[in-house]
């Protein structure tokens, strides 16, 4: 089958199934991935170690928005230079992108190590969580250098062509991390300290792999520090590219510490709580992002076809599979909502409170596939910004204004409901931006 065929041709319907499934399946493993250390230390019974993860969790996100800058905007210079056949180029991309990854990681271990005490305090860890923070937060730490590149050193493979070998460095990880945090956190005893632990060995074995990769795979990608350079327009093509997606991580971080500090107000059991629904939601968000992000080629192909047509058909089936989707898997969660709760923790107070905010964050399940749609659209046809906009007013501008807004008009309900009336807010402006940018191209398609 050639790519016109699947592209351009075949039935709506088969190409954007052929197009999604593996991108639904990746999304998914990412919320495994990311459920397992929640899940494992839930299995504690113990309220506050969970309480503890969720606290530190900013720290992990906060590696990820530098680890994603790097990576994914390092995968867009060397895609580039590789189109244009300049092999130099290349090698100076993908050694900027490993060198810059471990100097980072190592300021951040640096930081951890020495202002943990005062980082925990603005994090919300108080008298009871303070000692299980501590002992996430050290382990993750030294970890940071393999963290930050490995999940860079992915994107670079990946622009290379080997989307196998990239998909095989990130199983190993999730796969190791998923092995060892039972081992570490129950039959070892090591608590929130073991699932930081083997969250760092998933990573150092998958840097091991990508290492290998580099230096025996590839032809192109250089460790080499003569390739090292910060000059010829490398670091700020790679750090601009990559910086809407660094931006919508550390909101991320930025809000996810807001919502524990307004939480932590309420008592220990709440943070546990919200940490248990923020990772179990992942499954019906990232169900629907997995859909709409993984029609993206089809979009933008279609466009740059001038196939509009065809565009606007794409469009219209993902948004009914987003819409479906949506309203099984919510349908599901509100069934099952304290079962799945019970999943990850016995403990009756939080088990209370996670229904609650569960039911609480499944409410626009239903609806935020369009927003996903929307955005990919609008990055489809070269309007990235009102895309990224959307981004960060979800993640951070919009959402912790209106966070303390809902606390002082109804408390820790409000506070509860704010990413649902977030999520309805940038689906609405999704829309009138994307019809507004629609109406625009088909008037210019019509002169």
């Amino acid at each position: 089958m050639n790519e016109n065929e699947l592209m351009g041709q075949m039935k709506i319907s088969k190409a954007v199934a052929k197009m999604a499934v593996p991108s639904v399946i990746s999304s998914l493993v990412t919320v495994v991935y990311n459920m397992a250390d929640t899940f494992f230390v839930g299995q504690t019974g113990d309220p506050l170690q969970v309480a503890a993860v969720s606290l530190t969790n900013p720290i992990f996100i906060l590696m990820m928005a530098f680890a994603n800058m790097f990576g994914m905007g390092g995968s867009a210079v060397l895609s580039m230079a590789l189109g244009a056949k300049n092999e130099k180029r290349a090698r100076q991309t993908s050694s900027f992108v490993t060198y810059a990854s471990l100097i980072v990681g190592i300021l951040f271990a640096v930081i951890l190590i020495v202002f943990m005490d005062p980082i925990l305090a603005v994090f919300g860890a108080n008298a009871e969580t303070y000692e299980f923070a501590k002992g996430y937060t050290f382990h993750i730490s030294y970890g940071a250098p393999f963290i930050i590149w490995s999940a860079a050193a992915s994107f670079i493979v990946r622009a290379e062509g080997s989307s196998k070998e990239a998909m095989i460095g990130s199983m190993i990880g999730t796969v190791a991390n998923i092995i060892l945090d039972p081992i570490f956190i129950s039959v070892l005893n090591q608590g929130t300290a073991g699932a930081a632990i083997a969250t760092t060995i998933g990573n150092i074995l998958a840097s091991g792999y990508y290492l290998w990769y580099f230096l025996k795979k590839s032809k192109v990608l250089s460790l080499k520090w003569s390739d090292f350079t910060v000059r010829e327009s490398i670091l700020t093509k790679v750090c601009g590219s990559g910086l809407p997606t660094a931006i919508f991580s550390a909101l991320m971080s930025v809000s996810t510490i807001v919502l524990n500090q307004l939480l932590v107000v309420y008592g220990n059991d709440p943070v546990a709580a919200i940490g248990i629904v923020f990772k179990a939601n992942m499954f019906i968000t990232f169900l629907q992002m997995g859909i709409a992000n993984g029609v993206q080629p089809l979009l933008g192909y279609n466009y740059g076809a001038g196939n509009m047509k065809r565009f606007r058909g794409v469009e219209s089936y993902t948004k009914k599979c987003c819409l479906v989707a949506g309203i099984a898997a919510t349908a599901l969660y509100f069934l099952f909502r304290e079962q799945i709760i019970r999943l990850f923790i016995s403990d009756n107070e939080v088990v209370f409170y996670g229904v609650d905010m569960l039911v609480a964050y499944m409410l626009s399940g239903p609806v935020i596939g369009f927003l996903f749609v929307n955005m990919n659209c609008m990055q489809s046809v070269g309007r990235a910004l009102p895309a990224t906009i959307l981004s960060v007013l979800r993640q951070g501008i919009l959402l912790i204004p209106l966070l303390y807004l809902l606390r002082a008009l109804f408390g820790l309900n409000g506070v509860i409901l704010g990413q649902s009336v977030t999520d309805y807010i940038a689906v609405i402006l999704s829309f009138f931006l994307w019809r507004k940018i629609r109406k625009l191209l088909e008037k210019q398609a019509a002169h």
